[in-house]
């Protein structure tokens, strides 16, 4: 990645920043596009776990790290503390890779 790359894409992410603003202006939007857009960031997290997991270089590859985010996601379903899924994602991978 080239310093110029960095730059124009900084400057594009200011310019839909500002972009907005202008439109919008003091107005607020609609009720559904607020909701819609609450869940983005975790959309964008979700997506880049699962890239992460599932992929080597260019390769999809399951792995040790499938199994722990299923327990992970497992646990978060289930409403456990954030230790305890952190933890139980990190023993389940090691125990993976150890029999593996």
């Amino acid at each position: 990645m080239t310093w110029t790359l960095v730059i124009v894409l900084a400057i594009g992410a200011y310019v839909f920043k500002v972009t907005g603003l202008v439109f919008l202006g003091g107005r607020s939007l609609p009720p559904i596009l607020e909701r819609c857009l609450a869940l983005i960031p975790a959309a964008v997290i979700s997506a880049l776990v699962v890239k992460d997991t599932l992929t080597a270089g260019q390769d999809v590859v399951i792995d040790a790290r499938a199994a722990g985010i299923a327990v992970a996601a497992f646990a978060a379903w289930r409403r456990w503390p954030l230790i305890v899924v952190i933890v139980l994602g990190a023993v389940v991978t090691a125990l993976v890779r150890r029999i593996g």
